[in-house]
């Protein structure tokens, strides 16, 4: 069955906003784990305004299931992820003042960059995943570069799932099917929703991983936490 990463950022950007700890970043995440979620992603920022260092740590003492750190391969990013040794990191080309991830990487343009922190995470004992697109000469590169994973970008997806399901999905089943032949273990994640997951999964059964955070927390207002991730979960059976 395929894992649900959920992502926390969002609890921590309504915490940002009046300042104190309310709603507590690191109690919603157990409650997540509680509540069945298999794993928590965070995507701490040079800027910190959601996820922030400290979080990462105070998580990384706390949690059972799977952590999974994003960010941007920077120096402080890359001393972050070897301090607390997480069972994940996935590596995004975003920019410090990004709004959220918007692309995959060009994995022929970064090769050398991207092969050589996948490689100080390797020895490190970190599963490294790439987030990427579906074009095919990416994803061959990137099972070059020594990455165990690639997360693929999901948006396109999402914008055309409504008016035509199939054709929306079928540049990610190819993709997938490349990369599981080259293999790469699977990641997918960028709006995934209630309304378009089960049909993503059904057609990559093969699927290892979802991180889903926006979509997952705005449910929760309306569903509360442990339906949610219920419903999130039955998607993915």
């Amino acid at each position: 069955m395929t894992k649900l990463s959920v992502n926390v950022n969002k609890v921590a950007t309504l915490r940002n906003a009046r300042g104190g700890n309310t709603p507590d970043v690191v109690k919603v995440a157990t409650d997540c784990e509680i509540f069945g979620a298999d794993g928590i992603t965070v995507h701490p920022r040079p800027d910190e305004r959601h996820i922030r260092y400290s979080d990462v740590f105070d998580l990384r003492s706390i949690l059972k299931t799977e952590f999974n750190i994003e960010g941007y391969p920077s120096e402080a990013f890359i001393d972050l992820v070897l301090k607390v040794k997480p069972e994940q990191v996935t590596l995004v080309p975003d920019a410090p003042d990004a709004i959220t991830s918007n692309a995959g990487w060009d994995t022929i343009s970064n090769f050398e960059f991207l092969s050589e922190i996948i490689d100080r995470f390797n020895q490190a004992g970190i599963r490294t995943s790439l987030f990427i697109g579906t074009e095919p000469e990416y994803i061959e590169k990137a099972a070059k570069t020594g990455t165990d994973r690639i997360e693929l970008y999901t948006e396109p997806y999402a914008a055309f799932y409504e008016t035509d399901p199939e054709n929306a999905v079928a540049p990610f089943v190819s993709a997938a099917e490349l990369a599981r032949k080259l293999g790469l273990g699977i990641n997918a994640g960028h709006d995934l929703n209630l309304k378009n997951l089960q049909f993503f999964h059904t057609r990559i059964p093969f699927l290892d991983e979802v991180s889903i955070g926006h979509a997952l927390i705005s449910d929760a207002l309306y569903l509360g936490l442990q339906d949610t991730i219920r419903q999130y979960k039955e998607c993915l059976k």
